[in-house]
C-alpha cells in the first residue's frame, strides 16, 4: 500500500476506516478541505476519490484502501490558476540578446523547465499571453497529451500595433523587419487579418495591447496605442471565432477604449479609474492585476546596476509603485478579479507571492484564493472542469501545512500537487 505524506506533517499511524477499494481509484484523505472556495467552507476528515484523472466522489471520513494519499494533517484545496504568464522565458540580464539568439526549440526546452517549476508551485492551469507560437503550442499540446509534466496551458496569440507594445524596438530597420511578428497590424481591416491568422495558427485566446508597455524598449509612454476601430475589429473578429480577448493596458484612456470595444479582461490596469470600473462591471470584464510583475520591475529598476535599458527602467519606476493602488480601486468598486502574475517578468515558480500583494490591495485571503480558483475558472470559461473540487471535475489538488485562510502566504509553500489525477509533488516521493 502506497502512502504519500508531506514531510513536515508526518505523524504516527492512525486507524483508517476501510471501504471496498475499486480498481484504478486513488483515495485522498484530507484533514481540512476547501472543496468550494466560493462558499469558503472548510470541511474536516474527508476522502476525495479519484479515478481516470477526475474526482468521482467526496466522502465523509477516511475511507478506501490500496492507493491512499495521506493528507490528514494538511489543508487541501483546488489546484491554482494563473491567468497571465509567459512560460518560455524570464526577464533579466541577457534577455534582450536571447530573444535574437534562441530558436523555438531552445525556448521549448526552457519552457519545459519553467512549466515544471510552475506546476510544483501548485499552479495546475496557466494562461500564456504572448510567446513564440511554435514553442508554446508544442508545449501546450505535449502537456495535454500527457507527454510532459506541466500545468494545463491556455495559449494566447498576440495581436498588436506596428510600433506599439509587443513589437521589436531599438534595432536597425532590416533587423526589425526580420524579427517582427506577422500578427502585428495597422488599421481595422489589417487587425481582422491578424486575428484570423493567429487563430488559424492555434491561439486559444487573443491578447492585444491597447496601451504602451513597461517592457518595450521604447520611450513611447503608457497611453492608448491602438485605435478604437482597431480594438473593435480585434474583439469582434476574435469573439466571432470563439476566442476571448485579453488586453494589456496601463493608462486609463487605453483601458477604457479596450473595455468599450468589449474585451474580456484588462491585464495590469495600473491607472484604471471610475469609468473603467463602471465599464467593466457593465460588460463583465475581469481585471488580471499582475502585481508581482509590478513589484519585480520596481525593485529591478531601483537597483543601481539594473539590467534594464533606460526607456524600460523609466517606465518601471513609474508603473511599479502604482499597481497595487489600481487593484485596490478595482476591488473597492466591485470589479471582478482573476489571479495573474505575468510570470516571466518575475521568476517562474514564485507565482504564489501574488497572493500577499493582493492582500495589500484590499482583498481578503478567501477572495485572493477565489481569484486563483473559482474566479479564474469562470474568467477562462472552465468552471465545469477546474476551480473547485467536485465530482466530475479534474483531479487538480494541492495541499499546504497551515491555514491559507488565516495566512495566505502558506500558498507559497505547497507541499503536495496532483494534476489530472497524477501526483507530481509529494514529500514521500522525495520532492
Amino acid at each position: 500500500m502506497m502512502r504519500l505524506r508531506l514531510a513536515a506533517l508526518l505523524l504516527a499511524f492512525a486507524p483508517i476506516a476501510a471501504a471496498q477499494a475499486q480498481p484504478g481509484e486513488t483515495y485522498i484523505h484530507a484533514g481540512r478541505l476547501l472543496a468550494d472556495p466560493a462558499s469558503g467552507r472548510v470541511d474536516k476528515e474527508k476522502t476525495i476519490v479519484v479515478s481516470g484523472g477526475r474526482i468521482v466522489a467526496i466522502r465523509d471520513g477516511y475511507q478506501g484502501t490500496g492507493d491512499v494519499v495521506d493528507l490528514r494533517d494538511a489543508f487541501v484545496l483546488p489546484g491554482l490558476i494563473d491567468s497571465h504568464v509567459h512560460i518560455l522565458g524570464e526577464s533579466g540580464v541577457g534577455q534582450e540578446l536571447d530573444s535574437f539568439k534562441k530558436t523555438s526549440a531552445d525556448l521549448l526546452v526552457d519552457g519545459l523547465i519553467f512549466a515544471r517549476r510552475t506546476l510544483e508551485a501548485g499552479f495546475t492551469t496557466v494562461v500564456d499571453l504572448g510567446a513564440d507560437p511554435d514553442a508554446i503550442f508544442a508545449l501546450r499540446d505535449g502537456v495535454a497529451a500527457g507527454k510532459i509534466d506541466g500545468p494545463r496551458i491556455i495559449a494566447g496569440g498576440f495581436v498588436g500595433a506596428h510600433g506599439g507594445h509587443g513589437d521589436v524596438h531599438g534595432y536597425r530597420a532590416d533587423i526589425l523587419k526580420l524579427f517582427q511578428s506577422p500578427y502585428l497590424c495597422s488599421g481595422a481591416d489589417d487587425c481582422v487579418r491578424a486575428v484570423r491568422q493567429a487563430v488559424q495558427r492555434g491561439a486559444d485566446v487573443i491578447k492585444t495591447a491597447s496601451t504602451g508597455g513597461v517592457m518595450s524598449n521604447t520611450a513611447a509612454g503608457l497611453s492608448q496605442q491602438m485605435t478604437d476601430a482597431e480594438l473593435s475589429a480585434i474583439v469582434t473578429t476574435a469573439h466571432g471565432l470563439g476566442r476571448q480577448v485579453a488586453s494589456h493596458a496601463h493608462a486609463a484612456d487605453g483601458i477604457n477604449a479596450a473595455l468599450r470595444a468589449g474585451v474580456d479582461s484588462i491585464e495590469h490596469g495600473t491607472y484604471l479609474d471610475a469609468t473603467s470600473v463602471r465599464l467593466a462591471k457593465a460588460s463583465g470584464a475581469y481585471l488580471v492585476p499582475t502585481l508581482l510583475a509590478g513589484d519585480t520591475v520596481m525593485h529591478d529598476a531601483q537597483d543601481p546596476n539594473s539590467w534594464m535599458p533606460p526607456a524600460v527602467r523609466a517606465k518601471a519606476l513609474q508603473v511599479g509603485p502604482n499597481m497595487i493602488a489600481g487593484t485596490r480601486r478595482a476591488h473597492e468598486g466591485g470589479m471582478k478579479i482573476a489571479f495573474g502574475t505575468d510570470s516571466g517578468v518575475s521568476k517562474h515558480g514564485i507565482n504564489a507571492r501574488e497572493f500577499g500583494l493582493l492582500i495589500k490591495a484590499g482583498l481578503t485571503p478567501i477572495e485572493a484564493i477565489r481569484s486563483a480558483t473559482v474566479w479564474g475558472a469562470a474568467h477562462n470559461k472552465m468552471s465545469d472542469q477546474i476551480g473547485s473540487l467536485e465530482a466530475g471535475k479534474a483531479a487538480d489538488i494541492i495541499a499546504v501545512r497551515g491555514d491559507p485562510l488565516t495566512d495566505v502566504t502558506e500558498l507559497e509553500r505547497v507541499g503536495f500537487v496532483m494534476k489530472g489525477g497524477k501526483v507530481v509533488k509529494s514529500a514521500a516521493a522525495g520532492q
